[in-house]
């Protein structure tokens, strides 16, 4: 495709299939422009205007054979996508175009792939040559997406000489390709990468289990050393010698991440010099823990709420119900109502039969949303074990910690992040002994310390 051409002209396909785009090409416009020249020269020599005026409509009568030639072909290659892409937000990869009906399609064609701004394309406009005697060819187009969502409406425009190379002839066909672009892990998992390597049910070290474990293992004869506490009286009086229970570690847990993605989830901080939203660092430290969870083969889970529960993934295992809950959050957005704490609690006692272990991510700086959290969230205490996870923003820490303060607005500053600061460690303190954590953590440390409470509940057993 020229883009230094005319704009092009719609021509209605004499198939009535398709539609094609028509464009003067460099050789119509050099023919054209020798032609005037010449015309001007013949038209100051006497005898030579007649024979200027013919050769000129000889010009006009070949261009338009050749337009029609070139519309009456119904050759194009026809061209498909896959029906849904996964991409990696600030990534690149790729996406695959195939052509198909190659025959009598020449050599090949001019492709240029449109795409929304988001979805950046390298090097969009190419031209791509078809294998001599082929009946399907692959293109394959570099994307890098800017952004987490879902995407459609990408175009793929085909543009192609006519017979005689007078016209340029284009076509437009819409691809039915999603594009689902998922969020980025790779900055996050630098932090721990050494979580992830295959050495051990602990990644980098063995971690020490504390206790005996809870699971029954078997019965065994009674040995020196074994506690009264471990003896199984009934199973002593049933064979007449003294019986231990053995038990084991646990190695199966549930694991359940709650995001909240009410109005107070669309807060922004500042990342690496870009804004995003609450919800965004949620679900990136959310994925991080599910994949954590995987990789020691626990059970996990996903919740999605806001003024009730949008989103409820059962526990499950494996690389499919990973990738089901990175599916299943990854256009999420941050909706308009605001958090209901009775509804979601409700929600989860009534789905969650097992004890699991629940990490609840959201924002309890307003305080009519705080008061309502505290007062339900004790009741899911009683059967699980809730971590709740606050996203910290910079300004919120004790009045005297970091550098001395350079101005008058600078104070007033700190005490603002020192008053939420007290509050949020009110309300921990409230929520403490209930059975309920609740931690500020800062942005930087997010995933990190998430991972970090779901180790130490594993090494300590305490589900």
């Amino acid at each position: 495709m020229n883009v230094s051409s005319p704009p092009p002209a719609a021509v209605a396909d004499p198939a009535g299939r398709a539609r094609t785009l028509v464009a003067p090409a460099p050789r119509l416009l050099a023919w054209v422009g020798g032609g005037v020249g010449v015309a001007a020269v013949a038209g100051l020599l006497p005898g030579l205007g007649g024979l200027a005026v013919a050769a000129g409509a000889g010009l006009a009568a070949l261009v338009l054979v050749d337009l029609a030639r070139g519309l009456g072909r119904d050759d194009w290659p026809r061209v498909t996508g896959s029906d849904v892409v996964r991409l990696t937000k600030d990534r690149a990869g790729s996406l695959g175009l195939t052509f198909a009906g190659l025959e009598g399609c020449g050599g090949g064609v001019r492709v240029a792939l449109a795409a929304p701004p988001v979805l950046a394309v390298e090097e969009a406009e190419r031209d791509v040559v078809f294998p001599a005697g082929a009946e399907r060819a692959l293109g394959v187009w570099k994307i890098t997406p800017a952004r987490r969502g879902r995407f459609g409406g990408l175009l793929a425009c085909l543009a192609r000489p006519s017979p005689w190379g007078f016209w340029e002839l284009r076509r437009r066909e819409e691809l039915a390709t999603e594009v689902r672009v998922m969020p980025n892990l790779m900055t996050e998992r630098r932090a721990f990468s050494a979580l992830f390597l295959d050495r051990g049910p602990w990644g980098m070290r063995a971690r020490r289990q504390v206790g005996r474990g809870r699971d029954f293992e078997k019965l065994r004869d009674y040995l020196p050393g074994d506690g009264f506490d471990e003896i199984d009286w009934k199973a002593t009086a049933k064979r007449g010698r003294p019986i231990t229970k053995v038990f084991q570690v646990e190695r199966t847990q549930e694991v359940y991440v709650v995001i909240d993605a009410s109005r107070l989830s669309a807060r922004t901080l500042e990342r690496d010099g870009r804004e995003v939203t609450a919800l965004e660092r949620g679900i990136t430290a959310a994925l991080v823990l599910l994949l954590a969870a995987q990789r020691q083969g626990d059970r996990f889970g996903l919740v999605v709420y806001d003024d009730r529960a949008r989103v409820f993934i059962p526990s499950g295992a494996g690389v499919r119900h990973y990738a089901a809950c990175r599916d299943a959050v990854h256009a999420l957005q941050p909706g308009e109502a605001s958090p209901d704490a009775a509804e979601v609690v409700r929600s989860l006692r009534q789905r969650l039969r097992r004890r699991a272990l629940v990490f609840i991510l959201t924002d309890l700086s307003d305080p009519v949303v705080a008061e309502d959290f505290s007062r339900h969230l004790p009741l899911l205490a009683r059967q699980h074990l809730v971590h709740v996870n606050q996203l910290c923003p910079p300004e919120v820490a004790p009045l005297f910690a970091g550098a001395e303060a350079g101005s008058a607005a600078e104070v007033y500053r700190r005490l603002a992040g020192h008053l939420r600061w007290t509050e949020a460690r009110a309300l921990e303190r409230r929520l403490r002994p209930s059975g309920v954590t609740v931690r500020l953590l800062r942005d930087e440390a997010y995933a990190a310390e998430m991972l970090t409470q779901y180790l130490k509940v594993k090494q300590r057993q305490a589900l």
